[in-house]
């Protein structure tokens, strides 16, 4: 459990100049914040949609993957899929849970973070953009085809089968999305975040175990809807990894490990 601290005036005296500014932890301010999230996300949908779609590409990326899998004995996904397409009601929740909650509690993360850890906030958004914009090369690199759209995969798309809004590359929705960037799996990079981010900093021990069990539902729910494979997660692991990686180049240490509070007084401190 992360320990609450206060920045001294020591935070204060640290490198000079305009760099040395941007660097330290400081309050975030509630407009900025949701314009830069608003602009940015919009941004993101906006690169990762017009990324061309390469069809025959991706779907023979997808069965490239899915030799690599049998290859390492973890190709399941297609018996997932189909154990739990058969419980109705579990995968209609997953198709929800898939379309829902990737965005509600990344933002409620982002939230929790900005009220009750402000020190910590702008370290633990930029390692979730980084994560966000690496993405991006993926995508435009390795165009992959989501198992359901495998050419004789005999995957079940869940969200075409049960009639439910769950995918926005299914139905009268896939002409808005790019079909075509499952490499690398943002839902599994953004639930990773929150999961990390949770476990790190909540005070209560129920609260750290949900964090940790948020991904991890989120892997099972993005293979049973056969949205993505194993390895797309994998790859979302990594771009997470690059995520944190620049919020510690950039701030000097974790987000989890910077001050949790940052007085006023150090705004002023050059």
């Amino acid at each position: 459990m992360a320990v609450p601290q206060t920045v001294t005036g020591e935070v204060g005296r640290g490198p000079r100049g305009v760099l040395g500014r941007l660097r330290r932890p400081r309050r975030p301010r509630l407009w900025f914040e949701i314009l830069l999230i608003a602009v940015s996300y919009w941004t993101y949908s906006l690169i990762r949609n017009a990324v061309p779609e390469q069809k025959g590409k991706a779907l023979g990326n997808a069965d490239w993957i899915w030799r690599v899998e049998h290859a390492l004995g973890v190709a399941v996904e297609q018996s997932v899929n189909h154990a739990l397409n058969s419980v109705t009601w579990l995968i209609i929740g997953m198709n929800y849970y898939y379309a829902t909650l990737h965005f509600v509690v990344t933002l409620g993360v982002l939230v929790w973070l900005y009220r009750w850890h402000p020190g910590r906030y702008a370290a633990a958004r930029l390692a979730l953009f980084a994560t966000t914009g690496v993405a991006l090369v993926g995508y435009y690199l390795f165009p992959l085809a989501p198992p359901r759209l495998m050419r004789g995969g005999h995957f079940v798309d869940t969200v075409m089968v049960h009639h439910t809004w769950g995918s926005m590359a299914s139905g009268d929705l896939k002409h808005m999305s790019n079909q075509y960037a499952a490499m690398p799996s943002m839902h599994i990079g953004w639930s990773l975040w929150c999961g990390l981010t949770i476990f790190a900093l909540a005070s209560v021990p129920w609260a750290r175990v949900l964090g940790l069990l948020y991904p991890a539902t989120t892997l099972l729910v993005i293979v049973a809807t056969a949205n993505h494979f194993w390895l797309d997660a994998v790859g979302g692991v990594l771009c997470l990894a690059f995520g944190f990686t620049v919020a510690r180049l950039w701030y000097g240490a974790l987000p989890h490990a910077l001050p949790r509070v940052v007085p006023n007084a150090v705004l002023c401190a050059d």
